[in-house]
């Protein structure tokens, strides 16, 4: 019962310490006992109200026997002994069986989270929370299933090998330990930058097979599927591609001196013997980019989906990298199949530049027009920008997977290094609860955040512990191929890739809107105390993740989550905890990091302002949304919001209705309803004649693309809205030219 929201009144000072189950010590607080009782009272015929005579004098009886019989320290099982007998003794029955009845459930309910039996019953029931945890994966399909079952025994037994401190702030809800489903059962990594350039370069190994470097685009293009399904298979995170046109070049130069070759055997003019080979090589770049599109999106990995993967582009200036960003652009709007729908992988991700691509006499300025037809009618791809994102992390690179990013690294001997590192894995802190804890009291909202920062250090570092556990030979394309770069030998140790802050691990947090809300109300954006204070917060994240970092000598960085199932799992916990409060849990949804909140409406303009001071402190993960209408029309108003963040933020996503139904021709967004979503012109719900895209955790998904139990959809639907893709930010662009 401990962990319950805590009143105003403070009834007894003292410096006794409780001693929790798990062996941790926290400062005692009669207020979370007087909030226990209130809590039941709502569950019994009791009519005991905060404030009232009756409480007071029942807190009153409570506090003297604590004082008297206890000094520097109490378990909490002693407390919880105490205010049952004071309950009966003030003739409150019914409230002490309601107040015993819920530390039972407590109870029963942690233990039945490390049950597998239970667990796994739950997945055969088809528990929501089970197999919708992830939106890109199909639960009917039997490998997916394979993978869920496997998922839920590790989960089940990862909870049990974890710290017990851990393990009961992950169950109650205080932090989320992601990945459990992988991770401490095997200690895998997380996403990564895979080094593409070396291991084409170089060379790879995959199963009984010496890769050699290839010798056209169209087989690197082949090995890079190869890499990324087998690197997919081997760890449970993201895993991208930085400046895919600068790495490939080579690759289709030797495409380009081989035509020219055959060029000059058969044609006179020189000239004509550069065109003929232009042309040929310009087709092979197309063909190749198309065929990596189409495999990627036919890869299934050993967790039974397709690999979450991002490909960034757009800095290089010569005639063959811009081929490569031009091809990748025309093949995503080209789309997939006869019926051209919308590709969900691999993630798209452009840089914008000054003086390559932003303005209309730089250079590349004609690949940015792609890109924004390409956005407005695919979504992808989402932006970076360049000088920001220097300024932010250190140095430029794309993010791993959907935002997690490095900070700038080097070498013993001076070498930048971005390809080749990894992250080991994210715990996030459930800000809104601890706001909800602190009831109003600032001081005592930094004092809980201190508490809980204490346990999710300790996760986090038993993360690294875990993966540390690792051997070369569990993950050959990993650590002995050269995909995390370094290669090591069976007799290396992983930490060598890791330590001295060349791998990160993250700590996540959520809700700061709501965490605001709780002490300045639900209009708070333009308060500058308020801002000051969701600032602050993630700021301090950022100073204990630092000082972390010099003691461990890992890099902890803070990571603004991609909830997409966590946005409903804290707030259907805090709702459990706390009941419907107003704009905080009445929502059933809590806000996405520093996100604005949805529901204002905000334009791009205004969303970017307000967001913009948030990422300096949390550079280890980061992602800005702007939703817009159809925007096919008018790629120029988009273009207006790019330049408008290219100074402010470095990373920005596009969220547009793309949905298409192939029955009467509609182009826009479909309607949710129990059978699935559906065509608002002509009713159409058929999964083979319609294309439905949403974006769901930083990634596109297509959740009408395949089976669902009955009211998926509506439930999918309605998670769609309120995780990143924030899809209830209904127009922002009012008062653009439309």
């Amino acid at each position: 019962m401990e962990e319950t929201v805590i009143n105003e009144a403070q009834y007894l000072n003292t410096d006794l310490q409780v001693v929790k189950r798990d062996g941790r010590r926290v400062s005692f607080s009669d207020q979370k006992i007087e909030a226990a009782i209130l809590k039941a009272t709502r569950e019994s015929d009791v009519d005991l109200k905060k404030g009232s005579v009756e409480l007071a004098a029942l807190m009153s009886s409570i506090n003297e026997e604590i004082a008297d019989r206890f000094h520097q320290d109490i378990k909490i099982y002693e407390v919880q002994n105490i205010v049952e007998h004071a309950l009966l003794e003030a003739g409150f029955t019914n409230l002490a069986e309601r107040y015993i009845d819920y530390r039972t459930k407590r109870d029963i309910d942690r233990s039945k989270m490390t049950d597998i039996n239970f667990t796994i019953q739950k997945l055969l029931h088809k528990d929501k929370t089970v197999v919708n945890e992830n939106a890109n994966k199909d639960s009917e399909v039997f490998n997916t299933q394979r993978d869920l079952t496997a998922g839920t025994v590790a989960k089940a037994m990862g909870l049990k090998m974890m710290p017990q401190q851990v393990a009961n702030a992950h169950l109650k809800g205080d932090i989320h330990y992601h990945d459990l489903d992988y991770h401490p059962y095997s200690p895998l990594t997380n996403c990564c930058l895979i080094d593409f350039a070396g291991m084409l370069r170089d060379g790879f190994k995959i199963g009984n097979a010496d890769v050699e470097s290839p010798r056209s685009i169209q087989t690197a293009t082949a090995q890079m599927a190869q890499i990324i399904a087998n690197v997919a298979s081997s760890q449970y995170g993201g895993c991208s591609a930085d400046r895919i046109d600068q790495f490939l070049a080579p690759y289709a130069e030797l495409n380009y001196q081989k035509h020219l070759k055959d060029a000059k055997e058969w044609i006179d003019l020189p000239e004509r013997q550069k065109e003929f080979a232009y042309k040929k090589t310009k087709k092979d770049i197309y063909d190749a980019m198309q065929s990596l599109e189409y495999e990627i999106n036919t890869l299934y990995s050993s967790q039974g989906q397709t690999p979450f993967t991002t490909l960034g582009f757009g800095l290089g200036e010569s005639w063959i990298e811009r081929e490569i960003q031009k091809a990748i652009l025309k093949v995503r709007i080209k789309g997939l199949g006869k019926e051209h729908r919308t590709a969900i992988f691999p993630k798209l991700i452009f840089t914008l530049k000054r003086g390559t691509n932003l303005n209309p006499d730089d250079p590349n300025y004609d690949v940015k027009q792609l890109a924004l037809e390409c956005s407005t009618k695919r979504m992808y791809p989402d932006i970076l920008s360049y000088d920001k994102i220097v300024e932010l992390t250190g140095s430029f690179k794309v993010p791993m997977g959907c935002r997690s990013f490095l900070q700038g690294w080097w070498d013993e001997d001076g070498n930048e290094v971005n390809a080749g590192r990894m992250n080991l894995g994210v715990v996030t802190l459930n800000v809104p609860r601890i706001a909800l804890e602190a009831h109003g009291d600032i001081n005592r909202f930094w004092d809980i955040l201190e508490e809980r920062l204490k346990i999710v250090k300790d996760a986090l570092v038993y993360r690294i512990k875990r993966v540390k556990e690792a051997h070369p030979a569990n993950a050959p394309i990993l650590y002995e191929y050269g995909a995390f770069g370094k290669r090591l030998t069976r007799e290396d140790s992983v930490d060598e890739l890791f330590k001295n802050k060349r791998a990160t691990v993250s700590l996540g947090y959520i809700g700061l809107y709501e965490a605001a809300t709780a002490f300045y109300g639900p209009n708070w954006e333009h308060n500058k105390e308020a801002k000051a204070f969701t600032v602050g917060i993630v700021k301090s994240l950022k100073d204990h993740a630092d000082d972390w970092g010099n003691e461990y000598g890992y890099h902890f960085s803070v990571y603004s989550t991609p909830s997409e199932s966590l946005t409903d799992r804290f707030c259907r916990l805090d709702t459990e905890k706390f009941g419907k409060i107003p704009d905080i849990t009445d929502k059933e949804y809590y806000t996405n990091s520093f996100h604005y909140d949805v529901r204002k409406k905000p334009t791009p303009f205004e969303k970017i302002d307000f967001e913009k001071d948030y990422p300096q402190y949390c550079s280890g993960g980061f992602i800005h949304y702007c939703e817009y209408p159809i925007m096919r029309t008018n790629p120029k108003a988009l273009e207006a919001v790019w330049d408008f963040a290219y100074d402010r933020i470095g990373y920005l996503g596009t969220n547009t209705p793309i949905d298409h139904c192939y029955e009467c021709g509609y182009d826009g967004e479909f309607l949710p309803t129990e059978v699935g979503f559906k065509c608002p012109d002509c009713g159409n719900h058929d999964p083979r004649t319609c294309d439905v895209v949403k974006r769901t955790c930083g990634y596109l998904g297509n959740p009408q693309a395949r089976p669902m139990v009955h009211g998926r959809h509506v439930e999918i639907a309605s998670r769609v809205k309120h995780m990143d893709g924030e899809k209830d930010e209904k127009p922002e662009t009012k008062g653009m030219a439309q």
